[in-house]
């Protein structure tokens, strides 16, 4: 017995050497996960070592939760069809319902590849091994956004100050333009939320919107390219709201994959995003847009980590919970 003991106490150890040797494995890791290393230091996940990547037989796509997930289950179908021949599996569409949900299924490993809005990128980097790779483009630029701050056209606002002690709709915790760029942005402009005037959240950019139209609230701070669309779509009359205030650029929701995913596969998934040009549906509904543009996280989200680190944002699993409960508690009150 004293025998059979030693010897497992003896595994224990060597199962935490082993344990030990492979956190030294990783010489950089920065804000990541614990289960990711970054040694090439560009901020995002590195591949797996050999014979650890992933190559599901099914591949699973989904785009950001910004407005009805149907829409674009409908409109992503051509590129879908797309992946598919390119990497030789069968691609389907799993609709998510909110940023954490879509962060969580590709941290599960559900999710393969994905359109994540802004801000919820940088979760989805960190926490999910999620490697952006493009954006919504054009052939010499890729297509950017504002953060806007619309009004009731008839009402008495013309500039952010105007706002203070007013009912104001962010959009959820996580979203850039619909919260954490106004918390980081406004308070230098003379408006500072939550002190200044009522934070509700209405959970997406195009419910924030319609709550201005029908006076639910006095504004909102939403994506210009969701308020655009809706104009353009007719959901919103043009001549109903007014923009008092507009950020400079933001990217656009980013494309990408699971690091997690076998190098070759990658690589043909990073290729077909690279060659695929959108259908016409898709240039309409995207402002014009063609194609998808090629960016990197390290460079061309340098904007949105700086206003995150403003608002003191840390990419942990304990981070999106924190966000995750103060959009909980804001919607309570």
């Amino acid at each position: 017995m004293l025998k059979r003991f030693a010897i497992l106490a003896l595994l224990t150890v060597l199962l935490g050497a082993t344990a030990a040797q492979a956190q030294d494995d990783c010489a950089n890791r920065g804000t990541l996960d614990k289960q990711y290393c970054d040694a090439d230091k560009n901020l995002v996940a590195d591949a797996p070592k050999a014979g650890k990547c992933q190559d599901p037989g099914t591949l699973v796509f989904t785009y950001a939760p910004v407005e009805d997930p149907a829409v674009y289950k409908d409109l992503f179908a051509d590129f879908q069809e797309y992946l598919s021949k390119a990497t030789g599996k069968k691609v389907v569409y799993y609709s998510v319902q909110s940023n954490a949900a879509e962060v969580e299924a590709m941290r599960s490993g559900r999710l393969h590849i994905a359109g994540f809005s802004t801000g919820p990128t940088c979760f989805a980097v960190n926490l999910a091994g999620y490697v952006p790779i493009a954006v919504k483009g054009y052939e010499k630029e890729f297509q950017g956004y504002n953060l806007i701050m619309v009004v009731k056209k008839d009402s008495p606002y013309q500039k952010l100050e105007d706002l203070k002690g007013k009912k104001i709709a962010h959009t959820s915790a996580s979203s850039n333009s619909g919260n954490m760029a106004p918390r980081a942005l406004f308070p230098k402009l003379g408006l500072v939320p939550d002190k200044d005037y009522t934070v509700v959240y209405s959970g997406k950019h195009d419910q924030s919107v319609l709550g201005v139209v029908h006076g639910d609230y006095d504004a909102a701070p939403v994506a210009s390219d969701v308020y655009d669309r809706m104009v353009k779509a007719g959901r919103v009359d043009k001549d109903a709201l007014r923009i008092i205030y507009r950020s400079a650029t933001f990217p656009t929701s980013s494309f990408g994959y699971w690091s997690q995913l076998c190098p070759d596969l990658a690589k043909k998934i990073q290729d077909a995003f690279n060659s695929y040009r959108f259908t016409e549906a898709m240039k309409k509904n995207f402002d014009g847009a063609d194609r998808f543009y090629p960016v990197t996280y390290q460079k061309d989200w340098a904007v949105i980590r700086e206003i995150n680190d403003a608002e003191g944002v840390t990419y942990t699993e304990e981070g999106m919970r924190k966000e995750e409960e103060k959009e909980a508690a804001a919607k309570k009150k």
